[in-house]
């Protein structure tokens, strides 16, 4: 028996091979990042009292700007908060505790990745920040069991009398994304994250 037959001797019919999903440093093989978007993963730094993890530095050259406000959002297992965008405000998201999946869409007309889409999964064990600029279209869902809690590090100061904050349903037809439920069948449409 030659070692080429022998090599798939246990295959079955239908079998598919799996292809590429991660680089050797963990990052999406398949995804490009919509034109704009930051991802900065850091690492968990055990401590003797447990673990420290860094969330925003200045000197990590995200994006212009700064950092006017920061608020925490707690999300319940299953619940979605889509879709928002702004006209001018910076959003850097980072999932403190739990895990969350974020997804972007660029409706940017004009954009050289116009018409992209963008999945992470982030959270406690897989700590990153994200940073989403002006104009692209994003949502979360917890995917985890547990509450999750996801911080915002915004480059504008929210303003009550005239919010930069525009909505689409989260079934919306101009984003080619459908969110799963999960058990709890939570679908947030109207809740500001």
């Amino acid at each position: 028996m030659n070692q080429k037959s022998s090599a798939h001797n246990w295959a079955l019919r239908g079998m598919v091979k799996d292809r590429q999903s991660v680089t050797r440093d963990w990052q999406a093989a398949d995804q490009s990042l919509i034109d704009g978007v930051r991802i900065v993963e850091v690492k968990n730094v055990i401590t003797s009292r447990g673990y420290l993890t860094e969330i925003y530095r200045t000197d990590w050259n995200l994006t212009p700007g700064q950092v006017a406000q920061v608020f925490q959002t707690t999300l319940e297992p299953g619940a979605i908060s889509a879709w928002h965008a702004h006209a001018k405000t910076i959003d850097r998201l980072f999932v403190s505790s739990g895990l969350i999946l974020i997804v972007l869409y660029d409706g940017r007309q004009g954009s050289p990745t116009y018409g992209q889409l963008n999945q992470f999964r982030f959270g406690s064990v897989r700590p990153a920040l994200a940073t989403v600029p002006a104009g692209i279209w994003h949502g979360v869902q917890n995917v985890a069991s547990t509450p999750s809690m996801l911080l915002n590090l915004v480059s504008e100061c929210y303003s009550y009398e005239d919010p930069d904050h525009y909505r689409l349903p989260v079934s919306s037809e101009e984003i080619p994304f459908k969110f799963q439920c999960g058990a709890t069948g939570a679908l947030e449409r109207e809740r500001q994250f």
